[in-house]
């Protein structure tokens, strides 16, 4: 069975797919979006970091401090060193 393809037809079916087209396009421009304010966070997270790590060295510079190896780094031995010739 054959059937005609009317005008108003193929009209409202080319009128479809660039609907189809525009929402598509307008969900990738708004996922693009929210993907950059996440990345634009990050990056201003790093670099809040940055800036207090920057004020606590400029606090402390100058300054002694002692560690308790064995409390924070584990074992730790001392080595003999021998000199080779």
């Amino acid at each position: 069975m054959l059937q005609e393809a009317s005008i108003t037809g193929v009209f409202r079916t080319i009128l479809i797919i660039i609907g189809a087209l525009v929402v598509l396009r307008f969900l990738g421009q708004l996922m693009q979006a929210k993907r950059n304010m996440e990345a634009e966070r990050e990056l201003n997270r790093k670099l809040r970091q940055q800036e207090e790590d920057k004020l606590r060295t400029q606090k402390n510079f100058g300054r002694t401090q002692i560690i308790d190896t064995k409390s924070k780094l584990g074992t730790v031995e001392d080595v003999d060193f021998e000199e080779v010739e």
